[in-house]
């Protein structure tokens, strides 16, 4: 009833407005209704997204200035917001944009996804099989990247930077072994891991010549709405856009845009995608001039310094995270490596056969599939998941399991390898949790749980400190599991 009272108030003031009375500003409430009364005169507005704008009172008190007369609208409204409405609607509303060709009711872009997925696999499994040649031409990768440019113009040219240049040995993925299974590597984690900005960064460490950003559209395929792609014209128009100096090679500045894009797709939600290909089909045709962007709408140093903040603290988390996971990752391969010397088919977790040690890929030295146990499936699903399991040679018998927890709890650990043993109808695995040396008396503390005494279950520990001096070892000399037993403990 109140609002209904101020609606018509509103009226009234517009109506005094309108024959030149002076008047003061009416309480805030007024004004917006006052200034909802004014969307025929600003068309680029819809009702929704005047009312977002309303949010703020300072967008309240300055439309109610233009009510007033006292400003002129373009003047007024030539802000970030509207140059950004007036470029939205320029982009959504014109058929010939890549919004309309490309993006949207395409049955084609989303069967390229899958045929894209498929071929990154296929590049995977021919690097690991030693099948991918020396050159881009008549490669996997080939295929992969045709499929890409075949997606409309923001994709053009998406596989020159791919192409062999032997001059300039760039991108040097082709002729240097190493650095060909680490690309295997890098698209067989981005394909399945869950954080892909940790594999970027491992990869911009790692600085393989001529391999930039570039592969982000290739991940665009993988991850749509994590990655955006990239390309010139991507860059120039994020640049253009928002008063940026993105360098088209660098991974440093490429991770700058995607934070500022996801920023960007997040604010005009309403107006783009989940997808983040929406908006990099805007930037595209801003960046080829069909868009003419006001570069006065650029960051403010604020917003920039936020930018920039949040790129370091996920830097130095991730610097932070390294040491640990290589540690967890070097005692998970040297359990496989242990294994299979000791004449056992070996498989890590389901979750970490994409990891690797080192330039050691787990998924080199393990099956392909876990062997088919007869359990129920919640507990094969559970099973699964256990780091490291040695098979009988040949068969579905299991030897030994493993589970390695480096900072992670001991006690869920155990619960896994309970769950094996409790499944299994005539168990007589060994069951070993592998422990920092500084968690020792926590995993001692764990395996005396009156539970476990009471079921029987029987688990031992090693320490990490022991398994990584003594693994050589335990290969060279050992002929069974029953080696274990000089570095174990209960």
């Amino acid at each position: 009833m109140e609002l209904i009272c101020y609606h018509k108030i509103a009226i009234l003031r517009l109506s005094e407005i309108s024959t030149g009375g002076e008047l003061e500003a009416p309480p805030v409430l007024i004004q917006a209704h006052l200034c909802f009364l004014l969307v025929d005169n600003f068309p680029l507005f819809s009702q929704a997204r005047l009312k977002k704008r309303m949010e703020k009172r300072s967008n309240i008190a300055a439309l109610w200035a233009l009510a007033r007369g006292q400003c002129q609208p373009d003047s007024l409204f030539e802000d970030k917001l509207i140059i950004m409405d007036k470029l939205i609607n320029q982009y959504k509303n014109n058929p010939d944009f890549v919004y309309h060709t490309w993006f949207v009711n395409n049955d084609e872009r989303l069967k390229a996804f899958r045929s894209i997925q498929r071929g990154v696999k296929q590049v995977i499994e021919d690097i690991k099989k030693e099948r991918f040649p020396n050159d881009f031409k008549g490669s996997s990768l080939e295929v992969v990247l045709n499929c890409i440019t075949e997606q409309k113009q923001v994709f053009e040219g998406a596989a020159h930077p791919f192409y062999w240049k032997p001059k300039l040995r760039i991108p040097d993925i082709y002729e240097n072994q190493d650095n060909k299974v680490y690309f295997g590597r890098f698209l067989e984690n981005c394909l399945n891991a869950s954080s892909v900005i940790d594999e970027i960064l491992s990869l911009e460490q790692k600085k393989i010549k001529g391999l930039g950003p570039a592969v982000a559209s290739i991940l665009y395929f993988l991850h749509p709405t994590l990655i955006p792609p990239c390309n010139t014209a991507i860059v120039r128009g994020f640049n253009s856009l928002f008063g940026e100096k993105i360098k088209l090679g660098s991974w440093k500045d490429y991770l700058k845009m995607r934070e500022i894009i996801l920023q960007k797709n997040e604010e005009f939600k309403a107006d783009f995608s989940n997808d983040l290909g929406a908006f990099s089909g805007f930037l595209f045709e801003v960046g080829v001039n069909n868009i003419l962007a006001d570069e006065s709408y650029g960051l403010s140093e604020q917003e920039r310094e936020k930018v920039l903040k949040r790129l370091r603290a996920r830097q130095q988390k991730t610097s932070d995270e390294t040491q640990e996971k290589q540690r967890h990752n070097e005692i998970q391969f040297q359990l496989l490596r242990i294994g299979q010397a000791l004449g056992y088919d070996v498989i890590a977790a389901a979750n970490d056969r994409s990891k690797s040690f080192g330039d050691n890929k787990f998924s080199f030295i393990s099956l392909g599939e876990f062997p088919h146990i007869e359990v129920r499936p919640e507990d094969n699903k559970t099973i699964q998941l256990i780091d490291v399991v040695w098979f009988v040679k040949n068969t579905h018998q299991i030897s030994c399991a493993f589970e390695v927890e480096t900072s992670t709890s001991i006690y869920s650990g155990i619960l896994r390898l309970h769950d094996l043993a409790a499944s299994l109808p005539s168990h007589n695995s060994k069951l070993y949790i592998i422990v920092p040396d500084a968690r020792e008396t926590e995993a001692q503390t764990q395996l005396k749980r009156a539970w476990i005494q009471q079921s029987g279950l029987e688990v031992f520990y090693i320490l990490s400190s022991d398994l990584l001096d003594y693994c050589d070892a335990l290969c060279k000399f050992g002929e069974d599991y029953s080696i274990l037993e000089k570095i174990a403990r209960k």
